[in-house]
């Protein structure tokens, strides 16, 4: 399997209130861990930790005076805080073991390798927040007219503004960090690359590539960031749409159209009337990140041999394609074949 020969280390670890040094073994499915005695592990463990359905949280700030902490909350709400000797080994280790928390989604695997380190952000800061705070009359980012080739730009800030902004309102603790976090905020929509120095970076596939620590590259605020509200959260799903019986409900892996990236995605199909909604399982509200009527649409199974055409990455098998009346398109990739054919034989009736 994935990790199967796993990973091991010494860690200091906290479960009940006092903090003991063990012999952490990461295997494909948990955490195991060991008393040392003698400068040795004992041959069998004290205890593990189930991976599956586990939380991740890191940089974990809960402990003022311990900054190198990752916190693992089971799936039955028993919190674990594990405390590494430098960043570079925690950040390693959460790696790992998010990768093992999700290693049934293999897509969402690449997705954390390539994104280094950057999940980390993920869990808990909310990029919302951010942009918020971006805006603040007061604190905020200040923008400036810059020149560039000729062309003037009004209400831009450089890359390296926005990475000393993150970092002295202390939303990042490291230049790298910051570059991810902004990164993000440009994947997400919130702010946009103006001018020809930060809008080449973008066609860059290594996702911490995409966004320059650079005064000459000047980036904006993409308009629906303006109001302080992103693009997703001005989607009104009228109530009519979402009033129709849920018929299948589960998480998929999603095609971004504008970026291709994949994201997993919890569905929700609808009948009555017949719609497709898709959420992300990160975010606290509930409440669509999109969705499309089924009428007129066609749903097809897509060639498991190679990447089929119109999917971007190498991502295979389990596929399936739904065209919309508009001429939209969506890739969707299922967990099994199984899964797929559940799917396309529950959507098919609603088309």
């Amino acid at each position: 399997g994935l990790f199967a020969e796993g990973k091991e280390g010494i860690l200091s670890g906290h479960i009940v209130r006092n903090w003991k040094v063990r012999w952490f073994v990461l295997l494909q499915d948990k955490l195991l861990y060991y008393k040392i005695e003698g400068g040795k592990k004992e041959p069998s463990p004290k205890g593990r930790i189930l991976l599956d359905g586990c939380t991740i949280t890191c940089p974990c700030l809960e402990y003022e005076n311990r900054p190198l902490l990752i916190k693992l909350k089971t799936k039955t709400n028993t919190d674990y805080f594990l405390e590494c000797c430098s960043r570079e080994e925690r950040d390693s280790w959460a790696l790992d073991i998010t990768g093992a928390i999700h290693a049934g989604h293999p897509v969402q695997v690449q997705e954390l390798h390539r994104m280094k380190n950057s999940f980390k952000l993920l869990e808990n800061i909310s990029l919302h927040h951010i942009v918020e705070r971006m805006c603040d009359s007061s604190t905020g980012i200040k923008l400036t007219r810059n020149l560039q080739q000729g062309n003037r730009y009004k209400e831009t800030f450089t890359g390296s503004a926005l990475v000393d902004w993150l970092i002295s309102n202390s939303f990042a603790v490291s230049r790298f960090e910051a570059i991810t976090l902004a990164s993000m905020l440009m994947e997400e929509n919130f702010i946009k690359p103006v001018g020809a120095r930060s809008t080449e970076a973008t066609r860059f596939s290594n996702f911490s590539e995409q966004f320059l620590d650079d005064s000459t590259a000047l980036y904006m605020f993409a308009e629906s960031s303006k109001k302080n509200i992103s693009s997703k959260e001005e989607l009104q799903f009228n109530t009519s749409e979402l009033s129709g019986t849920i018929v299948k409900q589960g998480f998929l892996v999603k095609q971004g159209h504008k970026r291709k990236n994949w994201k997993v995605r919890r569905f929700d199909l609808r009948a009555d009337p017949a719609f497709l909604h898709y959420y992300d399982p990160t975010k606290e509200e509930n409440r669509p990140v999109g969705g499309f009527s089924l009428r007129g649409c066609l749903v097809s199974a897509l060639e498991d041999n190679g990447v089929p055409a119109g999917v971007k990455g190498n991502v295979q098998g389990n596929l399936f394609k739904i065209i919309t009346k508009n001429d939209i398109h969506y890739y969707i990739q299922a967990s099994s074949k199984a899964e797929r054919a559940q799917w396309i034989e529950a959507i098919k009736p609603l088309t």
